[in-house]
């Protein structure tokens, strides 16, 4: 039986509060356009109030300074990513897709996710490590995503011969999550050698994925846990 295809994805933006948001919008879109040109640290305070069509004083009557700014962009981030999370990850969506089929959709759109928010994500990679909000606001978003995509996983339990498949998938996870974060937030990409493109990380992250998730006693070197000589347990 031929499987059906696998779903187009796309970023959620909720709709908003028109009128009395209009500025506020038009300002972090600005701020979010200039962070597709330039890190954060570079964007100044008077090219967004331009970019936005607005004053200098507009902007300081809704953030205190470009941190705030930052805070309402990220806010504004994870609702948009859990509105999309929602939407990829509902199980009707996969409903007859196997595995592969569910990671070869799912890693290439959380890639192009993370490529197009570069800036934004290394701000708030970077901040996160001091501004309790902000991290505990990022774990909130990974934990859903990854909480979602776990548990279309583990619908497909059938297909998973790891012998602990609920520690597996979370771990396949994490380790995903990881890579992506390492290689594009962080920006560790470059440091392997040749360089891949996104296609062949999203190839390759797929592949350690499945490797892993389909390993279990018996396939796959278990490591010698003997007592060295001359050593008591």
């Amino acid at each position: 039986m031929t499987p059906p295809p696998a779903p187009t994805l796309q970023w959620i933006r909720p709709p908003r509060q028109a009128r009395t948001q209009e500025t506020l919008e038009r300002l972090l879109d600005a701020a979010e356009a200039l962070l597709a040109e330039k890190r954060f640290e570079d964007v100044h305070i008077t090219e967004i109030a331009s970019r936005a069509d607005t004053s200098v004083a507009a902007f300081y009557r809704r953030f205190k300074d470009k941190e705030g700014l930052l805070h309402a962009l990220h806010e504004r981030l994870c609702e948009e990513a859990f509105a999309t999370a929602d939407d990829a990850l509902a199980p009707e969506r996969w409903e007859g897709a196997g595995l592969r089929s569910i990671l070869d959709t799912i890693v290439p759109f959380l890639i192009n996710v993370f490529e197009e928010r570069q800036a934004l994500d290394l701000a708030v990679y970077q901040r996160g490590l001091t501004d309790e909000a902000m991290r505990e606001r990022s774990h909130r978003l990974i934990r859903h995503v990854l909480d979602g995509l776990g548990r279309l996983i583990l619908e497909r339990r059938e297909e998973i011969l790891h012998e602990q498949p609920e520690q597996a998938v979370s771990f396949a996870m994490m380790q995903t999550a990881a890579t992506l974060t390492h290689l594009y937030t962080a920006r560790f990409r470059d440091v392997g050698t040749p360089r891949m493109s996104d296609q062949q990380i999203a190839e390759e992250t797929v592949r350690s994925c499945l490797a892993y998730l389909v390993a279990h006693r018996g396939t796959i070197p278990q490591p010698d846990l003997k007592t060295p000589a001359g050593e008591s347990k």
